[in-house]
């Protein structure tokens, strides 16, 4: 009678919807950890509207990789299968992310169902204004092998940036990963919510402004944060900071390859 009576709870258990989320949160992070290891190829159409660029569109042999860090994404997201959708006159299914938080932008990718990876990928404002699309218009017949690693986050990292940049307000859900010197001078910090990425900047110099990006002078340098979040929010991130050196982030700091 316990036996029956505890394979029922689990029956239950598996019908209520957060079950169902968690399940399906599982799938998306396998197939994303498996981008790792092997791709899809063929012929991709990516259109990227923002940052605004003169031909928005192009043709590639892949999707861009994304940059995406497991832990973090299930922290920050919810993500729910939306069924069965092909690409590529593959079998796919589209999961929608969704941030638990913030202003951060939404996501859908399309999982090809018998190779397990990315075929096709959306994000798009809170609004529901489309800003990046990746989709494969043709595959190739087999997956590539393929070997991507995403460095850990540097221990000591967050608490240096606050040493750094004392009265900084972090954008919810996202926390500093990694360091590069800008090319053009300055040091750049890379934040992160799992998916979405912020660019946090300390430069001699000050950026143009534009939508996604929000800059102000501290002392005799500027500290600018660049992304896909509201305006305001970029901007309240900033407000409170009382100093700004570079210093602290020093020993975190990669060479970097940034344009200017």
């Amino acid at each position: 009678m316990r036996r029956a009576a505890a394979l029922l709870g689990a029956l239950l258990a598996a019908s209520l919807p957060g079950h169902a989320q968690a399940g399906d949160a599982d799938d998306l992070i396998a197939a994303l950890k498996r981008t790792r290891t092997l791709a899809a190829r063929g012929q991709a159409e990516v259109t990227v509207l923002f940052p605004p660029r003169a031909v928005p569109t192009r043709v590639a042999a892949a999707l861009p990789v994304l940059p995406v860090r497991p832990a973090l994404l299930l922290k920050n997201f919810g993500v729910v299968s939306a069924g069965p959708q092909p690409v590529a006159g593959r079998d796919a299914v589209r999961f929608d992310l969704t941030p638990k938080v913030g202003g951060a932008a939404h996501w859908s990718l399309w999982i090809d169902r018998a190779w397990n990876v990315p075929l096709a990928f959306e994000e798009r404002r809170a609004d529901g204004t489309v800003v990046r699309r990746a989709a494969f218009l043709k595959v190739n017949a087999a997956p590539v092998k393929v070997a991507l690693t995403v460095p850990a986050a540097p221990e000591g990292l967050r608490a240096a940036l606050m040493r750094s940049l004392p009265g900084l307000s972090l954008p919810q859900g996202f926390t500093p990963v990694g360091v590069k010197a800008r090319a053009a001078g300055g040091t750049e910090v890379t934040l992160t919510d799992g998916l979405n990425v912020l660019a946090l900047v300390i430069a001699p110099q000050d950026v143009r402004g534009a939508p996604g990006v929000a800059s102000r002078r501290v002392g005799n340098v500027f500290v600018w944060l660049v992304g896909n979040l509201p305006d305001a929010t970029l901007r309240s991130a900033l407000a409170g900071v009382r100093r700004a050196s570079a210093d602290p982030l020093g020993t975190f700091a990669l060479p970097g390859d940034s344009n200017p």
